[in-house]
């Protein structure tokens, strides 16, 4: 058993593939396959999170499909459906300066300078979202915050984000609090 602390989600297991206990997976890494790479995998139970091992993996059409280890038969597979694939943040790759895992900016405070440069905190980023275009910030309220609203603030470096200070837990952007 490991703690959820140590672990960050890289996807997911969706659905089951075929009779001989395959399943498909869905990945949250850049490029997908890199889900596969990774040497120790945590599979969640629910209140804990306990290792999983991949027999053979590979891509197939748009997604991942793996086989797990010692799981020989469809419903063997669907037990493992609908559950989050973990691995240590240890072994995540480090990252070049200005770049950021989404898992970091879980949970920073978003403020904003308004026309009398007043800082005004809008919220807490609580989600990102794959746009295509660009990622997207969800900043919800939270104590402190100007007002309730939950807002959607694009991910674009320089232009919108401004700063980011992982260990105070905050980032600046040039957002209009209207918005």
């Amino acid at each position: 058993m490991t703690e959820a602390s140590e672990l960050v989600v890289i996807g997911k297991i969706t659905s089951v593939y075929g009779i001989k206990g395959w399943v498909k997976i869905h990945s949250y890494t850049q490029p997908m396959e890199n889900l596969m790479g990774y040497k120790s995998c945590y599979l969640d139970q629910g209140d804990q999170w306990e290792p999983i091992d991949f027999e053979a993996a590979k891509r197939h059409g748009k997604g991942l499909i793996a086989l797990i280890d010692g799981v020989n038969d469809r419903e063997q597979a669907r037990g493992y459906c609908q559950r989050d694939i973990a691995i240590p943040v240890s072994e995540m790759p480090v990252l070049t300066q200005g770049d950021f895992y989404w898992h970091q900016l879980d949970g920073l405070k978003v403020f904003t300078t308004n026309e009398e440069g007043d800082e005004q905190l809008l919220g807490e980023v609580k989600q990102m979202m794959e746009t295509g275009a660009n990622d997207v910030l969800v900043v919800k309220k939270c104590q402190g915050s100007i007002d309730k609203r939950e807002r959607l603030i694009p991910w674009i470096p320089d232009q919108v984000i401004k700063t980011v200070d992982i260990e105070a837990g905050l980032m600046r952007v040039d957002w209009d609090a209207e918005f």
